[in-house]
């Protein structure tokens, strides 16, 4: 019996020391958690408190300035998130940006900070017309000042210019299903309509009328599918709601397959006589769905950082390698970038979105004047959560933001601004080495990206600024989501291509406006165009004999007026805000303007509503920096199409002088869209966007990143040396990927109107 114990407590040894040296082993090949800070030499500046002068408001700020405002008893500004168009309403509140000579003096010469001031926009629906405020300063008592006057040169903004309110659209739901009381069979022999179980969705137009102080709206309707967009019914009613008063809200006309009745009345009565084409209801499959055909399986590449991140987000500032900015999210008009950095220099004071304009083609009421101004919805309002691994990388860092815009409380949307370091996937330079000194040097082109993502109506816009370790910055959109749609109607082939059944994918243009405010060395610039001719000119070995070469043509141009460059005309292909300083070879330091785009022909000028839209007429505008023309659209554009508050033309008809002053550029891309059978179910990115670069010219004394640690050199036999070919010890330094759990919080934002 001991015998037996002895021998089986040695077999249990056994076992243990064989389990033992097992997990050794697995252990042993188990590769380490790659790092999640970011190494502190890659930073080559530090963070500074001075971004919070340009940060967006804080939670608490939107809710000091809102209690303010309501607490003004003469204001009588409604409590109610769905205030009806009767009511006083608190729209807007947003970070008023200070003027740019006080900013400067705090930056760069220990000025005083400048006080910290809120925009507020109320709709008075008791008054009938609108007004704007200066609230602030917001670490003190808190004042208000109407400032309408003062912006706008008019004591109060008509009432139909405000855009539609949560509230508004209740109301005006609320009138749609009377109407849909009234029309029930029709539209549910035609549509498959049922009452609270298979609804029609709305489409609106815009602008809202044809004349200014109008307010009749074409609302379209959809099939109650997910991806609504490209599921027209053939049905379209014009609503009149300028009255603030909803009850003298009227339904003025009805487009019913093609055919225009003038009242609910006179459509039912042809309707029951059968005197018009009926539409008959048919079950089709939701070609829509995003949900994807195959079940998916296996898993794409992934990104992650071997020697943890080598950029610092802290406040509202981003610091990467050489680069540094602060960063904002207007609600109206999205993303932008201050005091921007490279080396320690100033490169561009801002750079920010300003405006989103599509225009359509159609035969149908809801799209055949419809021109979209999306700062006036509010471009930033959509900056909804981005998901990770597909918005953004997986391993990106996430920010939220903070933003009070047709609400009664503050909002916050998670992690809605990405930042990310990415590997382009080509080199940013290169060469291979095969005469004489044989040899490989290189670079991989890895870049800061700073990222939201909008999803307005239909459209999502992918907004991207992008910096390079060349000293390049780009501003870039791509455009994904939904095309608008219209019924097929006879002779509507003109104005697009059918998609689906009955569906025609409707031609537009996408123009998207950038505030370019380069301070190169300064705020004295100056604006350069180069370009290109062919001059002949004698051989100077044999003057008998001729060629035509290229020969570099350079030219200062000197008024707002000679620097407006129309779309459509001949503009020279390189332009360059410039110091007066030179480089090491006596060239103007400068950054270039090179500007991306396959626009579509913008808005005749004889059109009415132009006007609303003059920045499109130009590719790029260069204009003295002025703190009253602080943005190229407006608030109210959309809605007052006919005569705008801010028209950006005017901006260049003073034609001031632009030597040696603070210059402007204002840079518009976009393009002509389409629709075809492969933007169904969604628009790819692929093909459809624009930007600008702003590429140093002349700016340095060499590329910059020929300084970068990411460089890679070796010659022939020193291949696997790794002092200046770090790929060469790739596997040194593998390590396993540390991920946060996958969530999304995006769905607490959206609109709600029940």
């Amino acid at each position: 019996m001991n015998s037996l114990l002895k021998y089986l407590l040695i077999l249990l040894g056994l076992i243990s020391v064989i389990i033992n040296i097992v997990l050794i082993c697995l252990n042993s090949n188990r590769l380490p958690k790659c790092m999640s800070q970011q190494p502190q030499e890659s930073l080559q500046v530090t963070h500074s408190d001075k971004s919070l002068v340009f940060a967006d408001l804080t939670a608490e700020e939107y809710k000091s300035v809102r209690d303010y405002m309501w607490a003004q008893k003469d204001l009588k500004i409604s409590h109610l998130l769905k205030a009806k168009p009767s009511e006083n309403f608190l729209f807007l509140i947003d970070l008023l940006l200070p003027r740019k000579a006080d900013v400067l003096r705090y930056l760069d010469s220990s000025g005083q900070k400048p006080p910290r001031e809120a925009s507020v926009v109320v709709f008075y629906g008791e008054r009938g017309y609108l007004k704007e405020y200066v609230v602030g300063p917001l670490s003190g008592r808190l004042q208000h000042r109407d400032v309408t006057q003062e912006k706008y040169n008019i004591s109060e903004l008509p009432f139909t210019a405000r855009t539609v309110t949560i509230g508004e659209y209740v109301q005006l739901f609320k009138l749609l299903c009377h109407v849909f009381q009234k029309l029930e069979k029709p539209l549910s022999e035609s549509f498959g309509y049922i009452p609270r179980q298979r609804q029609l969705l709305p489409f609106e137009g815009m602008p809202r009328g044809i004349k200014s102080g109008e307010r009749k709206t074409w609302i379209s309707f959809f099939r109650d599918f997910s991806g609504m967009y490209i599921h027209p019914v053939g049905f379209e009613i014009l609503v009149n709601h300028e009255s603030s008063n909803t009850s003298n809200w009227t339904v003025d006309r009805l487009l019913y397959n093609g055919q225009y009745f003038n009242s609910t009345e006179e459509f039912m009565a042809r309707y029951k006589a059968s005197s018009l084409k009926k539409i008959v209801y048919k079950e089709i499959p939701n070609h829509a769905s995003l949900k994807p055909r195959k079940k998916p399986y296996g898993l794409g590449p992934q990104q992650y950082y071997l020697q943890g991140k080598r950029y610092s987000v802290k406040n509202n500032q981003v610091i990467y390698l050489d680069w540094s900015f602060a960063f904002g999210l207007s609600s109206l008009t999205g993303m932008r970038v201050f005091d921007v950095r490279f080396k320690g220099e100033r490169i561009a004071y801002e750079l920010s979105v300003q405006e989103a304009m599509s225009v359509y083609g159609s035969v149908t009421p809801g799209m055949i004047l419809t021109k979209f101004l999306d700062s006036s919805i509010g471009i930033g309002r959509f900056a909804h959560e981005l998901v990770r691994g597909v918005d953004c990388p997986y391993a990106a860092t996430y920010v939220d933001t903070y933003r009070y815009i047709d609400t009664n409380i503050t909002q916050r949307f998670r992690n809605s601004i990405c930042v990310f370091e990415h590997d382009i996937g080509r080199p940013l330079r290169r060469h291979f080495s095969d005469f004489f000194h044989n040899g490989y040097g290189g670079m991989a082109n890895s870049a800061l990206v700073f990222r939201t993502i909008t999803a307005i109506g239909n459209y999502d816009y992918i907004w991207d600024f992008i910096f390079y370790q060349s000293g390049s910055v780009e501003a870039r959109v791509h455009a994904t989501g939904y095309i608008s749609s219209s019924y097929k109607d006879d002779g509507n082939l003109q104005y697009g291509h059918q998609v689906a059944e009955n569906v025609l994918g409707n031609i537009h243009t996408h123009f998207i406006n950038f505030k370019v405010d380069l301070d190169i060395l300064g705020v004295k610039n100056i604006f350069q165009t180069k370009d290109m001719v062919y001059k002949e000119v004698p051989l100077p070995w044999m003057p008998s004999e001729k060629a035509k070469i290229p020969q570099l043509v350079e030219q200062q141009i000197k008024t707002e007026k000679e620097a407006a460059m129309l779309h459509g005309a001949k503009t020279p292909r390189y332009l360059h805000i410039a110091s007066n300083q030179t480089n090491r070879w006596g060239h103007h330091r400068s950054y270039r303007l090179q500007v991306v785009s396959f626009a579509g022909d913008p808005l005749p000028e004889s059109e009415s509503t132009e006007r609303s839209m003059s920045w499109a007429r130009y590719k790029v505008a260069i204009t003295k920096h002025k703190d009253e023309e602080q943005t190229s659209s407006s608030l109210y554009s959309q809605n007052y199409m006919w005569s705008p508050y801010v028209d950006f033309s005017k901006y260049i008809e003073d034609n001031e002088m632009i030597v040696n002053e603070d210059l402007v550029a204002w840079v518009t891309a976009g393009f002509l869209h389409i629709p075809h059978a492969e933007d169904i179910p969604n628009t790819v990115t692929v093909g459809n966007g624009g930007g600008v670069i702003l590429r140093p010219h002349n700016y340095f004394n060499e590329d910059p990143s020929i300084h970068s640690p990411d460089g890679v050199y070796f010659g022939q036999g020193s291949e696997s040396d790794c002092e200046y070919n770090k790929m060469a010890c790739l596997e040194k330094d593998q390590c396993s990927s540390t991920l946060e759990p996958f969530t999304y919080h995006g769905f607490e934002g959206v609109m709600k109107f029940d």
